[in-house]
């Protein structure tokens, strides 16, 4: 039989080592491993060195589960050693190293089956570090309660695998018999084994042995006790005196068989919660780590808290956040002193609003409030404050937007809420079933059992009396678990009270709100909501600042602030420029705000904000006395009082294009002085309603109004200002326009035009309005123009446009409208020219240009009065010489024709500045063209090789500066 030979050690070392292994594996040390390992040794190395001499052992275990396992008693021979973080490893000479317990930091290689590491528990407890503002007091309680039932587990699993074991004696049948046996006897074949401790840091093993069992000495080897060669020495004999004047009780068994009842007992006698409840409680906690951390780990959750986690300490650490902070203190110091002292007020940085007046009720003004967010300690307001730095600003940007879009993915479901509700019930019913089962187990734990193994065919007894040495400690730490447990649980069902006492998926900043002037911030729910409310069991401030960044006001304030650091005062007047009309105008396009510089260009004529949906038009813009034209282009803005006041009475021009009606500022109805008002934007039929009866009717100088848009009848409203309209333009998109019997109301209308309104007639309504004009019918389907005798009756009508249409013919009859001045009847289909035409004697302006007209009739000479006549894009091969005696004529367009010559009577057009030639098969030009006194070559419209076939002193003539020749010509 192999004994086993361990390290010499104390009972105080043999406890204390893996106590201390066990508190150290549960301390947050990354890369600590905890190893639990049986390394088999051979017997024959079971060797130990300890303070520098051999000393041999006594058997570390007599049966038991542990005894197997560490000495293999139980068919193998050889020992086994148990360690923490490392083995105890033989060396080449046959003996174990020195008892040194290798460090804690095992390499790799030397981790085996069987052993498991700290991080693989700890990482089922392992969340971001920045997840910590999500987990309130109750979970933080709940994870250390967690760090100590696994160091309990541990503890006792360590105990059990190095001190548990079972000790049994059989229970005699007859104790007189062996009561009456000489205690000295050496026939006996009864073995008794003992162990006992001794004080200090040494330790001995005795065994007694009668008969023919072999005497073992406490200094000799096992190989050497049992070998035929070997001799007693002195001390052996020493030892056997001392054996024989111990005794004890014949039960005739043997060694083997002790270990081997011994292990029958372990697992028959031992209740099964004394063998399995480090393992047990092992599986508890891990269950309930896992519950915790559950809603951190889920794919569909975790990505949703870590993207709100890196936001929420983005805008906890925003300069934007501190700005807004710190300018709320400092207005509301200002305003504190100013109620106090009652001095006057003082300027501050945002404001820039008059306070005369308030607006009435149907006057749709903005307020502009001042931004104050409370905070615990005034500041003072220092410039350095009121301009970010354009990398945090674009960052503040950023951050708005991912708010918004967070916001907008997260509050449309309630996952968050339900799972961790979810995990705290598993918790608190996991609780509840471990309190119930465990209970019961408490008293199952003793000292003493009496075990029946049923094998007495091998032992030769029935009943035997067995000690388990862990029982106290197992029931004390027991005891300690269900404590443990119990405060766990309680505190479970309190979060399930504040999971259920106020509306977790609701969430209001009612008191940002009331502490500052963000007053826009909107309540939240479902999942944004449920994480608000967790963040707050951590810190309130986080979610006052991130409220921050919910707010429009805040955002626009952003905005504002980015937007006057970027456009200057110098920077807009390099935008400014000169339009047509030669007033100073600045565009400006796509920008997230006006700038407040653009208000000091006080001599800006002409302004245009396009595509700005924040537009604020402030106080400041009565410095701009010279602004009479404003542009709105997909730019609802709004005004202050001020402002207001200063437009209704300055403004004279106003142009707002839209897509819906809706965009209109209501505030554009009730300028009073405005002289010209243009919409472009969607105005069908559904929506006319919603510019209302009264809306026009306060525009009491309105004279021109033009309005571009779909309309399949004109408005009844714009009759409201028909009594001072003189000038009504429709572009219709190409919606046929019906219902027009409006017009008659507009009397004093004088210029009317009615473009692409699919028009297949003359409107009658139009013959009512005797003070009109001019009349554009431009981009309709009119076909037939016979009721142009009824314009007869318009005495004032001197143009008439119907281009772009499908006219065919000209009626004769259109020689009633004797004031007619100008005539455009550009891209029809007409094929001639009636003689009527010609005898409208006051025409000076006659249009047909792209017809298919081929000969241009000698009544044209009748035209005295003709100064522009367009017959471009036509079939015309020749021209009639009675056409030169309209010496009034200053535009000729004979381009794209068929003319093969140009007469030389050309020459008598001395008025002529604009001569188009092109497109024709003309192989020169006459050389008379040099008398045309005002004509130059910027005016002359041809190719190039033409031009080079006039006589060098002609086209010096027509390259000669228009100055002279044109003062001399007036």
């Amino acid at each position: 039989m192999g004994l086993c030979w361990l390290p010499h050690r104390s009972a105080y070392s043999r406890v204390m080592w893996p106590l201390m292994s066990a508190v150290m594996s549960v301390l947050p040390v990354a890369g600590e491993v905890l190893a639990v390992r049986l390394q088999p040794v051979p017997a024959s190395s079971c060797w130990a060195r300890a303070n520098r001499s051999d000393r041999l052992l006594e058997p570390t275990a007599l049966g038991g589960r542990q005894g197997s396992r560490q000495c293999g008693l139980g068919g193998r021979r050889g020992c086994c050693s148990v360690g923490l973080w490392g083995t105890w490893w033989p060396h080449g000479d046959g003996e174990l190293g020195s008892s040194t317990l290798l460090h804690h930091s095992a390499p790799q290689g030397n981790r085996k089956h069987g052993m498991f590491t700290l991080a693989e528990v700890a990482s089922l407890n392992d969340i971001q570090p920045t997840y910590r503002i999500l987990k309130p007091w109750w979970d933080v309680f709940m994870d250390y309660l967690a760090v100590v039932m696994l160091m309990v587990a541990i503890f006792a699993g360590t105990m059990q695998l190095t001190k548990d074991q079972v000790v049994c004696l059989p229970v005699l049948q007859s104790t007189i018999n062996s009561k009456a046996q000489p205690s000295t006897s050496g026939k006996a074949d009864f073995t008794t084994v003992e162990t006992t401790t001794g004080q200090g840091e040494e330790a001995s093993m005795r065994t007694v042995s009668f008969g023919s069992a072999p005497t073992v000495t406490p200094d000799v080897p096992l190989s050497r006790a049992t070998s035929p060669q070997y001799q007693p020495t002195e001390s052996s004999q020493e030892v056997k005196k001392e054996q024989k004047d111990s005794s004890g009780r014949k039960t005739n068994l043997d060694f083997q068989q002790y270990v081997f009842i011994n292990q029958m007992c372990y697992h028959l006698a031992l209740p099964w919660y004394s063998k399995y409840f480090p393992y047990l409680v092992l599986i508890h906690t891990i269950i309930l780590i896992v519950s915790s951390n559950f809603w951190f780990k889920y794919p569909k959750t975790c990505s949703k808290i870590e993207h709100f986690v890196s936001i929420l300490g983005k805008c906890f650490e925003s300069p934007w956040t501190t700005k807004a902070l710190s300018e709320t203190a400092c207005e509301d110091s200002e305003e504190n002193k100013q109620r106090l002292t009652g001095a006057q007020s003082l300027p501050k940085y945002v404001s820039t609003s008059s306070d005369e007046g308030s607006p009435s009720a149907s006057t749709p003004m903005i307020t502009k409030s001042g931004f104050k967010f409370s905070a615990d300690k005034p500041m003072i307001e220092v410039p350095s404050v009121t301009i970010l730095d354009k990398k945090d600003g674009e960052q503040a940007k950023a951050l708005f937007e991912k708010v918004r879009k967070f916001r907008a993915h997260v509050e449309d479901s309630d996952l968050i809420y339900k799972l961790y509700v979810g995990q705290t019930i598993i918790k608190t019913f996991k609780f509840i079933f471990i309190l119930c089962y465990t209970a019961n187990f408490v008293n199952t734990i003793s000292f003493e059992h009496i075990c029946n193994p049923k094998v007495e065919h091998l032992i030769g007894y029935t009943q035997f009396e067995c000690t388990h040495n862990m029982a106290y400690m197992l029931k004390k730490l027991l005891i300690s678990y269900i404590s443990l447990i119990c405060v766990y649980g309680f505190i479970c069902l309190y979060t399930l009270f504040w999971l259920f006492r106020i509306p977790l998926k609701e969430y209001s900043f009612e008191k940002v709100r009331e502490e500052s002037s963000f007053s826009d911030i909107p309540d939240v729910k479902n999942d944004f909501a449920f994480l608000l409310h967790m963040v707050d069991q951590y810190d309130q401030l986080y979610s006052k600042r991130f409220g921050v960044f919910l707010s429009e006001v805040s955002e626009n304030k952003l905005r504002e602030i980015s937007l006057n650091h970027e456009w200057t005062f110098e920077k807009l007047r390099q935008h400014v420029s000169r339009n047509a009309q030669d007033k100073q105008e600045l565009h400006l396009f796509m920008l997230s705000g006006v700038p407040d510089a653009v208000f000091d260009l006080t001599d800006l004529d002409v302004l245009k904000l396009e595509l700005i949906p924040e537009a604020k038009i402030p106080a400041k813009i009565s410095q701009m006395t010279n602004l009479q034209e404003l542009h709105l282009c997909h730019c609802p803005a709004k005004v202050e009082q001020t402002a207001f006041s200063f437009l209704r009475d300055h403004l004279r021009c106003l142009y707002v294009k839209f897509t819906d009606v809706a965009e209109i500022p209501a505030w554009v109805y009730l300028l009073k002085n405005l002289r010209e008002l243009y919409l472009i934007g969607n105005l069908n039929s559904e929506n006319n309603k919603m510019i209302g009866l009264e809306s026009l009717r306060e525009l009491r100088h309105l004279k021109i109004l033009h309005v571009k848009s779909n309309l399949t009848k004109i408005p009844p409203n714009i009759t409201d200002v028909a009594p001072h309209l003189t000038k009504l333009v429709i572009h219709n998109d190409g919606t046929k326009l019906v219902v027009l019997n409006s017009l008659k109301k507009m009397m004093n209308v004088a210029e009317l035009e009615l473009q692409n309104c699919e028009l297949e007639r003359i409107p009658h309504a139009i013959f009512s309005l005797s003070n009109l004009q001019e009349l554009d019918l431009k981009s309709n389907s009119i076909r037939t123009i016979e009721e142009i005798i009824s314009f007869q009756h318009l005495k004032r009508l001197t143009c008439l446009k119907l281009w772009h249409n499908k006219i065919v013919n000209i009626p004769s009859s259109i020689t009633h409208v004797k004031n007619l001045e100008s005539l455009y009847l550009s891209n029809n289909k007409l094929e001639s020219l009636p003689a009527a035409v010609f005898s409208l004697q006051k025409l000076r302006c006659l249009d047909v240009s792209y017809n298919s007209i081929a000969v241009i009739p000698v009544e044209i000479s009748l035209l005295q009065n003709l100064q522009h006549f367009h017959i471009t894009g036509n079939k015309v091969d020749l021209l009639p010489k009675q056409l030169f005696k309209c010496v009034k004529l200053r535009t000729l367009s004979l381009g794209q024709n068929c003319i093969t010559s140009i007469p030389d009577k050309v020459g008598q057009l001395l008025q002529l500045t604009h001569l188009e030639l092109k497109g024709n098969c003309l192989d020169r030009l006459p050389a008379t063209l040099g008398q045309c006194q005002l004509l130059r070559k910027s005016g002359l419209v041809v190719e190039d090789h033409l031009f080079d076939t006039l006589p060098l002193e002609v086209k010096e003539v027509l390259n000669q500066d228009t100055s002279i020749p044109f003062a001399n010509g007036i």
